[in-house]
């Protein structure tokens, strides 16, 4: 019973991606993993929308993407991809990887402040009504 709901799920790939990272992804892993950047939880290559997150927390909703050269030539698809994956309710952060490694820490800062932003609640919007508008 429990396989016929794994027909359809792209684990072989998600698999594959994870036991093939880029370096700039190994060199983020390292400091993603197991929590040790406050205290958060990533995955990596997880499906969502059709495309696979790089590095996803699913408490903050936050996708974490590394982009190397090739992704100079896919700006429309990467928008595409984007759009698709926030839409499932994600705020994704890009990063180039010759950023990660010339400026590590800078990109960890950005990361802890994106999921940050996740755990704030929304602020309520404020009443149509205007004081003093009895009849």
């Amino acid at each position: 019973m429990g396989a016929r709901f794994r027909l359809g799920r792209p684990t072989k790939r998600a698999r594959e991606l994870r036991n093939n990272p880029t370096e700039a992804e190994q060199l983020l892993w390292l400091c993603l993993n197991g929590g040790r950047l406050s205290g958060l939880k990533f995955t990596r290559q997880l499906p969502i929308a059709g495309y696979f997150g790089d590095f996803v927390c699913r408490s903050a909703k936050l996708v974490v993407e590394l982009d190397g050269s090739q992704h100079v030539e896919t700006t429309e698809y990467d928008a595409r991809r984007t759009q698709e994956i926030e839409a499932a309710g994600y705020r994704v952060i890009r990063f180039w990887n010759n950023g990660l490694t010339s400026n590590m820490d800078g990109v960890l800062e950005a990361i802890t402040r994106a999921a940050a932003l996740a755990d704030r609640a929304p602020t309520p919007s404020p009443s149509r009504k205007r004081e003093g508008s009895k009849k």
